[in-house]
This record gives C-alpha cells, structure tokens and sequence, in this order.
C-alpha cells in the first residue's frame, strides 16, 4: 500500500478542508510550508509549518542566534491515519523544508497524544511545556488567545478589553519534539546549543497538571 504514497509541497489553502473539519483544533495556524500525501493523486493528508504561536520560543530553543531559523510542524491531519501514513508524510516533508531549520512539534496530553510519530522520525524529546493560564475574553472564546492577546501580557489584556471580561484558564501541557533539518556541522553546532534537555521517551499516557 505504501508504495501508491507520494508526498508533495502544497498550497496553504490545499490543507484548509483538512485544518478546519478533521483536525480537533478546528482552526488555521501560521503556514509557511504544507505538504501533502497522496495515494494515487487523492490528497489524504496535510502537514503544515510556520511561526510559532509563542514569542519566545524561538529564542528559547537553541538562542537567539538561530531563532530566525526555528518553525514549528503545528498541523498534522490524515483522513484515515492508516499504519505508517504519519510517519511517511512527516518524514518526507521535514527533508523537503530548506535548511536549515530548527523544528519544534508538540503532541497534546490533553488528547492522550504521545508523539510517537515524533519518536518514529527520531525527534529529540525535551519534555513537557511549561505551565501557563492563558487569557480568555467573554465572546470570543471561539478565538485562540494569541489572536487577542498577541504581545500584550495578562495585565494588558485586562485593560484593553476589562476585568469582568476576562478570566483565566490553565493551558493543556504538551510534549515537546525537537529536531534539526541541517548540515552535519550546523546539526552538531545546534546540538551544543540546544537550551531544553534530551530526554528518553514517554511510552505512555501520564497525567500531568
């Protein structure tokens, strides 16, 4: 069956049906890269890259050095996530992405997801994300937080849309993936530079707060 698979660059709009009516997440995330797998021309898959919803990722991963080179893989989405599909469609578009780039996915506890396609395409595991309450204003909870709440901190977010309008939420915590799409010197340079500690894998579900 894997031998009908191919894996192309996409248009952004080419993953929206994919974003918006299968992924759990229903919204469309910072793209600067999609690619897709198709099994006999029919599209049965979308991996997409961009910016990272937080501002100091970037920084934090391996400095500010090579903050202009981090991306985040933020969308993966199958429409029938058969055996090997996943690991086929991001193994193939992390070797079409230019380099180098520092790559940054998570995998969300609060879908029971572990990231073993991550673990499958020999990712760096550098633990859980750390703790956050993230702004919510009444009426537009439809909304990610970073959509209004973009570069303003929890006190100007008040003040911009009023105490009795906004509350506070504990974000999900998320298993981090890291990996390097670089020359065997640049790879060896971010090794060294790496700012989160290489961990062994989780195998299974853990409850965290």
């Amino acid at each position: 069956m894997t031998s009908s698979l191919e894996v192309r660059q996409i248009g952004s709009k080419d993953a929206y049906p994919f974003l918006l009516e299968i992924h759990y997440a229903r919204r469309i995330p910072s793209i600067s890269f999609a690619y897709g797998l198709f099994d006999n021309d029919e599209l049965i898959g979308v991996c997409t890259y961009g910016t990272s919803a937080s501002s100091t990722l970037a920084k934090g991963v391996c400095g500010p050095q090579w903050s202009k080179q981090v991306i985040e893989l933020n969308r993966l989405c199958l429409l029938h996530n058969r055996k090997n599909e996943a690991s086929i469609l991001v193994g193939a578009s992390l070797r079409m992405l230019p380099r180098p780039k520092i790559v940054v996915s998570y995998a969300d506890t609060s879908q029971d997801h572990l990231g073993i396609v991550y673990q499958a395409t020999n990712f760096y595991y550098t633990g859980l994300s750390a703790k956050f309450r993230d702004p919510k204003v009444k009426g537009l909870e439809h909304q990610h937080h970073a959509t209004y709440a973009h570069g303003l901190s929890n006190k100007q977010v008040i003040e911009k849309f009023g105490e009795d309008n906004v509350y506070f939420v504990e974000r999900p915590r998320k298993h981090r993936y890291v990996i390097f799409m670089a020359s065997k010197t640049d790879k060896k340079q971010l090794l060294k530079d790496l700012r989160y500690p290489s961990l062994p894998y989780p195998q299974k579900a853990v409850q965290v707060s």
